[in-house]
């Protein structure tokens, strides 16, 4: 079965209801070797794409994963950007901020790391938390300096992210957002394993319950967030999460039509850079 990565885009000013997404996606592979072995052909090719973007080095990718706690992030880094060379790829993963951080603008921390030309940037949470969890508990302004909650602030956030990204694209970063669309019901079971396998224990705390149970406000933020700020240049996705494994697939098949996009080619060489080849290629053979 083909993995159709348009299905799961969002449409420009599209207007969001996250329960007529499914979190639960037909599966494209019969067994886990299966699902191994397709993988494995995603991240062949995923690597050779990503060689060829660093040798171009004509743009940047920038790869934004949000989520509801256990909704795979973690998994998709460590399954899907395993086989990437790191030499072209950076991860960074964004808690909460620090007060130097909280003295800037809210984007300013995550424009301080965006990936070079030529390289993959990966974001493990990104801005998007100052339209989402910043949104459900606004006390949180008050530690950004704002004093008070205007009516409109937060579509002047979204405002405000879809300029930045609409600049970064003039400027050859092309950005690629995905939503982990999980249940409540595979979180709650994804919470149960955290607490009765011991080697899971250190990913939950109790704040994961607290934050569970604002699960409609963060709905109502992802909703308004999505349809926001999905634009041509910039898409979001949302990723059924409920099945691990189905998800990884889905996003390495939207990365890789990501990167077949930028039709990308390795560096032309021209007569003297040709020139210098030929003599250096000499030199090693007289010292054979």
């Amino acid at each position: 079965m083909k993995i159709h990565a348009q299905s799961y885009r969002v449409p420009e000013e599209a207007k969001v209801k996250l329960h007529k997404w499914a979190t639960v996606a037909p599966r494209f592979y019969k067994s886990k070797r299966g699902h191994q072995k397709l993988l494995a052909k995603h991240l062949e090719e995923l690597d050779a794409l990503q060689q060829l973007h660093y040798a171009a080095n004509e743009h940047a990718l920038l790869v934004i994963l949000q989520a509801m706690d256990a909704g795979g992030k973690d998994g998709v880094i460590r399954h899907v950007v395993s086989g990437v060379n790191p030499q072209g790829c950076q991860v960074h993963s964004f808690k909460t901020p620090t007060q130097t951080e909280l003295e800037h603008d809210f984007l300013w921390r995550c424009a301080c790391v965006l990936p070079e030309r030529g390289n993959i940037g990966i974001f493990n949470r990104s801005y998007y938390e100052e339209v989402l969890i910043v949104r459900v508990h606004d006390e949180l302004l008050h530690k950004e300096g704002i004093p008070e909650v205007r009516p409109n602030i937060w579509d002047e956030r979204f405002k405000s992210i879809v300029d930045f990204e609409s600049h970064l694209h003039r400027n050859r970063t092309r950005i690629v957002k995905f939503f982990l669309h999980l249940s409540k019901e595979e979180q709650r079971k994804r919470f149960l394993a955290r607490i009765d396998e011991p080697h899971k224990n250190w990913k939950f705390t109790y704040d994961d319950i607290r934050e569970r149970g604002y699960w409609k406000e963060y709905m109502r933020a992802y909703e308004d967030c999505l349809s926001a700020t999905s634009s041509e240049f910039a898409p979001w996705y949302i990723v059924p999460a409920d099945d691990k494994l189905t998800a990884r697939l889905i996003v390495s098949e939207i990365l890789l039509e990501a990167l077949r996009a930028l039709r990308s080619t390795y560096p032309v060489m021209n007569a003297k850079r040709r020139r210098e080849l030929r003599a250096a290629r000499k030199a090693l053979q007289k010292e054979g």
